[in-house]
């Protein structure tokens, strides 16, 4: 395996080259392909975290798919947090059957921007109803259409990495000032508010030694100059979360660098954390903690309920209940009676069932679950990775008779 890893990234800086693309991009397929094969041979490395707090299930690095596209790294179970990472920001665009189409470029579109922002999101009302969009796309602007994502009043184009931007964050960056003005007009028209989803599976910025001050003060002027809504912070540097409060402290700093530079009420910050980050097993108290230091900057968390193991989640009552034994106390109930507020709970699951490693629900247990937690005081809403497999037939169809189009 370690040998068709090789290849493996042999091909990407062939495709980076051919591509003209920065070879960070390339690196970033290499290192995932890396990583692949070391879960496959069995050889954990160090891209496996070794453990945490006695009793927590350890969160391990499965992609986003939430937010990885292309590469991602198959969950383990071990008996201490199973964190998965969204598949996410991967630094590629990938096709539909997750096959590499095109090297994401992270730097800086050389299209102009517009120098006046022109932001009209407020930190919003529940319910939120949000999709992501990484895949490449075959639309006039390579985004989106509105037609096709009625019914999620929120699109989080994915990635900014620390470097610039990648995948559908890059493509957004590299629109004309009147296409881009032109896309959110209409976006923002149909009442979907436009952010962009930060960091994603391929960083570890607390491990890297990023400077979290210094990377929200450039991420808020890139979400300024870009005229974008806000923006979602999809960490996933599972080595540091599960070593102690290194990234916590990184977290807090980082979200409260954002909010100066964005005020509430202007634009919105979210985060999109696995759901085994909010046990109460941490003994550095895990998100709860970050939601205590910095929940009032927080406008929602787009919780990924899903990645985490064949039991978990699975079912209306591991979802909103009573979680299973591998992640106690994480379900979204419980973290209300934790202290997060029941209403920035959004419910995030995977489009359909090949958009993760497990946790699928079908749109009609997921209404289902959507309606019992409703009647339990829960308005917070849903979330889904990704578009195009979640797209106006499957919002509708989540919002069933509690939250009608």
């Amino acid at each position: 395996m370690l040998c068709l890893a090789t290849i493996l990234c042999f091909a990407a800086f062939l495709v980076g080259s051919v591509s003209a693309a920065p070879i960070a991009a390339s690196a970033k397929v290499c290192n995932a392909a890396k990583r692949a094969a070391k879960t496959a041979s069995g050889d954990s490395g160090a891209d496996i975290s070794i453990g945490i707090s006695v009793g927590v299930p350890e969160a391990t690095s499965t992609g986003h798919r939430h937010h990885s596209s292309t590469v991602t790294e198959s969950a383990t179970a071990l008996p201490t947090a199973t964190g998965t990472k969204s598949a996410s920001a991967t630094g590629t665009k990938s096709t539909k059957s997750s096959s590499v189409k095109s090297t994401g470029t992270a730097s800086a579109s050389a299209s102009a921007a517009s120098s006046t922002p022109t932001s009209t999101s407020s930190s919003g009302a529940s319910p939120r109803f949000v999709v992501y969009t990484d895949q490449s796309v075959s639309t006039k602007n390579g985004l989106p259409d509105v037609d096709d994502i009625k019914g999620f009043n929120t699109l989080a184009i994915s990635f900014l990495l620390a470097s610039g931007p990648a995948d559908q964050a890059q493509t957004w960056a590299q629109l004309s000032d009147s296409e881009r003005k032109a896309a959110k007009k209409a976006y923002n028209d149909a009442g979907i508010s436009v952010i962009v989803s930060a960091f994603g599976e391929t960083e570890s910025p607390t491990t890297d030694g990023t400077d979290p001050t210094d990377t929200a003060n450039t991420m808020a002027e890139w979400v300024i100059k870009y005229d974008l809504d806000g923006i979602d912070v999809d960490y996933e540097d599972f080595d540091a979360f599960n070593k102690g409060s290194a990234a916590q402290t990184w977290l807090n700093t980082f979200t409260k660098t954002l909010r100066k530079k964005l005020p509430a009420g202007q634009y919105t910050i979210s985060h999109a954390p696995v759901a085994p980050w909010f046990s109460d097993s941490y003994e550095n108290g895990g998100y709860l903690a970050i939601n205590k230091e910095v929940g009032d900057d927080i406008d929602w968390y787009n919780i990924q309920y899903y990645n985490q193991g064949s039991n978990m989640y699975t079912d209306c009552e591991g979802l909103l209940t009573k979680s299973g034994s591998s992640f106690p106390n994480t379900a979204v109930m419980q973290l209300a009676d934790a202290g997060v507020d029941i209403n920035k709970i959004v419910i995030g699951k995977p489009g359909i069932a090949s958009d993760a490693s497990d946790g699928f629900l079908s749109t009609t247990q997921l209404a289902s679950c959507v309606k019992q937690a409703q009647a339990k005081g829960w308005n917070a809403g849903v979330m889904s990775w990704e578009y195009p497999h979640a797209d106006t037939k499957w919002a509708t169809a989540v919002r069933g008779t509690v939250f009608p189009l």
